[in-house]
């Protein structure tokens, strides 16, 4: 790390909210950052008859849907927003414990989500599914509860490719511009600030085939993996050897972030 990156303030430039994990998501101009992550991010999740997964690496078929979520009102609620303005809203009603495994690598605990929503999801991703509402507040994330990535390192792997990246696809929790590409590569285990909120970074982000979706069709259109390998190799990471491309943080303390807020690295006295 150069005094220069030391010193250096960026700009959050995206913010991205998505209560159901898999589908497409929100682009929030301001967030709550919570001790698990994001408020009102990755609570729920698609489980297939094996309990297991299904995300938007297995299928892009409900990257045109978004959702809303109404978790603090008296009878919780879910709205999923569709293709030409359709809309499908029902009640949380909480059912069966289930265990879900994600990526071969661990299981995340919740509950089925009664009603009509195994249908509604079924029927949209041609098989057998049900919507799962995680135990804890953000337990569909991947690994660990925010992801961070630099404009600069899109822009880099956008010219080494030669073409046009849209950096939706890597569907990062906080996005931010004014440091060198990769830069963030380098701050494992420091503090950086963003908005109100302090958070410890931690190791890369291992890529999957869910970045070759385009961000609002779902379709694949761009094979990303090879591109990133073409530029940076295969690399170690949580979960084995592969591609890496941004980074893994938890939160030191919970604040509000804004679009346009400063994000800097800082000591561990606060400087």
């Amino acid at each position: 790390m150069t005094a220069g990156e030391q010193d250096r303030v960026g700009t959050v430039s995206r913010l991205s909210v998505g209560p159901v994990k898999g589908l497409g998501l929100h682009h929030p101009h301001s967030v709550d950052v919570t001790a698990t992550g994001l408020a009102g991010d990755r609570r729920f999740f698609l489980a297939d008859e094996r309990d297991t997964l299904l995300s938007i690496t297995r299928t892009g078929a409900l990257a045109p849907f978004t959702a809303i979520a109404e978790l603090d009102a008296p009878r919780e609620r879910l709205t999923i927003s569709g293709p030409g303005g359709s809309e499908f809203t029902d009640a949380v009603e909480l059912g069966s414990a289930v265990k879900v495994n994600f990526f071969g690598h661990h299981d995340v605990s919740g509950r089925v989500v009664q009603g009509r929503w195994a249908e509604f999801f079924s029927d949209h991703v041609g098989q057998a599914v049900r919507l799962v509402r995680a135990d804890v507040a953000n337990g569909a994330c991947d690994l660990h509860p925010l992801t961070l990535l630099g404009d600069a390192s899109v822009q880099a792997l956008a010219e080494h490719a030669d073409t046009s990246i849209d950096s939706r696809r890597f569907r990062m929790s906080i996005e931010f511009s004014g440091f060198a590409p990769f830069a963030e590569d380098e701050w494992s285990g420091r503090l950086l600030a963003a908005g109100d909120a302090e958070l410890r970074v931690g190791g890369p982000v291992k890529r999957c085939a869910a970045t070759a979706r385009e961000p609002e069709s779902g379709q694949r259109d761009l094979p990303m993996l090879r591109m990133l390998k073409a530029m940076r190799g295969l690399q170690p990471s949580e979960l084995g050897t592969g591609v890496n491309f941004g980074v893994y943080a938890h939160v030191v303390r919970p604040g509000r972030v804004s679009v346009g807020d400063q994000i800097r690295l800082v000591t561990d006295d606060g400087a």
